[in-house]
């Protein structure tokens, strides 16, 4: 790994990347806000938090708020609400993530700003959604994911659903939809030269994210049953085998041609696994698999399937992954001050993006940054 530099981590981050010039407030809070700002950070957005009085400093292992300067006021002071409302007329958007009326409460809400800046974007996350039954209810990821049906569908055939960590609602369905609309609606901005609200829902973003699933519900090809269903675990080719050492590999040979390399090289040489097409033999035909893929280690089976087109994989923990061959030839991850990070993603092959900073270590000035935005 590489990009093991030492600069100061109160610092302005340096500019670089394709949202060079993009000013974004962000108002601090957990989960997905501040993984979309180090998105935008990361592709040269300058970024300022809003946090609250008394910052000292933020972990210098929060990777999520790398990236951004950090203003400490506290919003119940009107010098420090106006100064936070100077900032946001510079802005070209803006980042929030509490509960539905919080903002408005805090005299901070869309229609006094936007009266203010006209080009402004007003990026809100939450769970729920800005209006609806359940929209000041309290909720977490595994909550926002349960309701429109991506919960029920992972985890074993046999047991309860399993939360897939919580990255499915705050990540994919929050920050990610939160960054993408954000950007959208600033390019409409542009051209427009009028600003609007961006109601970015985690529970809608995942509901999204499952449009796949439901074509194939429509077409009858898929079932509500978890494991019985072509990527659910259910295919004996597209789930994970425990091998020898108890490490596991993950098998994705979808199409028969892959599965036909898959057989060759593992040596699937019994009859059986040629009927792979038959669902009602894919539990015993899963079990033959794994009783193959328990004579040799996971090193073993890397040495025989990776790199082919078996669709193959080691299954790696996030202290393994780091030291892939190609994960270390593609710089996946970098080393900063000591903290080991996934790399700005994606790639720009123009304007590459880049760690701005590290976390904040101490808040800057308000009064520097108005200036800077004022004269530039």
């Amino acid at each position: 790994m590489n990009d093991k530099t030492t600069a100061r981590s109160d610092a302005r981050p340096t500019a670089g990347g394709p949202l060079r010039g993009l000013r974004v407030v962000e108002f601090a809070g957990i989960g997905p806000g501040p993984f979309a700002a180090m998105l935008l950070a990361d592709m040269g957005a300058d970024i300022v938090r809003v946090d609250r009085p008394g910052f000292s400093g933020a972990d210098p292992r929060d990777i999520t708020v790398r990236g951004r300067r950090i203003v400490a006021l506290d919003l119940k002071q009107p010098e420090h609400l106006e100064a936070v409302l100077a900032l946001i007329d510079r802005a070209d958007a803006l980042i929030e993530g509490f509960r539905p009326g919080v903002m408005e409460r805090l005299g901070l809400g869309p229609d006094r700003v936007l009266a203010r800046n006209p080009r402004l974007v007003f990026g809100r996350i939450t769970g729920w959604g800005q209006e609806g039954p359940l929209a000041q209810a309290a909720g977490h990821d595994i909550n926002y994911i349960a309701l429109p049906g991506a919960l029920a569908a992972i985890g074993p055939r046999e047991g309860n659903p399993v939360p897939p960590l919580n990255l499915v609602g705050d990540y994919g369905g929050g920050a990610l939809y939160l960054a993408v609309g954000v950007l959208a609606a600033v390019i409409e901005a542009r051209a427009s030269g009028r600003g609007q609200v961006v109601d970015a829902a985690m529970c809608d973003g995942a509901a999204s994210m499952l449009s796949i699933f439901f074509t194939l519900r429509a077409r009858r090809m898929w079932q509500d049953r978890r494991g019985e269903n072509l990527l659910d675990g259910g295919a004996p080719f597209y789930r994970t085998y425990e091998c020898a050492d108890g490490r596991h590999v993950a098998i994705g040979a979808l199409e028969p041609q892959f599965y036909d390399t898959l057989c060759a090289l593992a040596g699937f040489e019994d009859p059986a696994f040629r009927e792979r097409n038959d669902k009602a033999k894919w539990p015993a035909l899963a079990d033959r698999m794994e009783a193959v893929f328990k004579t040799r280690t996971r090193a073993e089976w890397c040495a025989i399937l990776e790199g082919s087109d078996a669709c193959f994989a080691p299954v790696l923990t996030m202290g393994e992954a780091p030291s892939h061959p190609h994960l270390v030839a593609r710089q996946t991850f970098v080393e900063r001050d000591g903290v080991v990070q996934p790399a700005p993603a994606p790639r720009f092959s123009r304007t590459p993006s880049a760690i701005q900073s590290p976390p904040a270590q101490a808040a800057s000035p308000v009064e520097d940054v108005l200036a800077e935005w004022t004269t530039t």
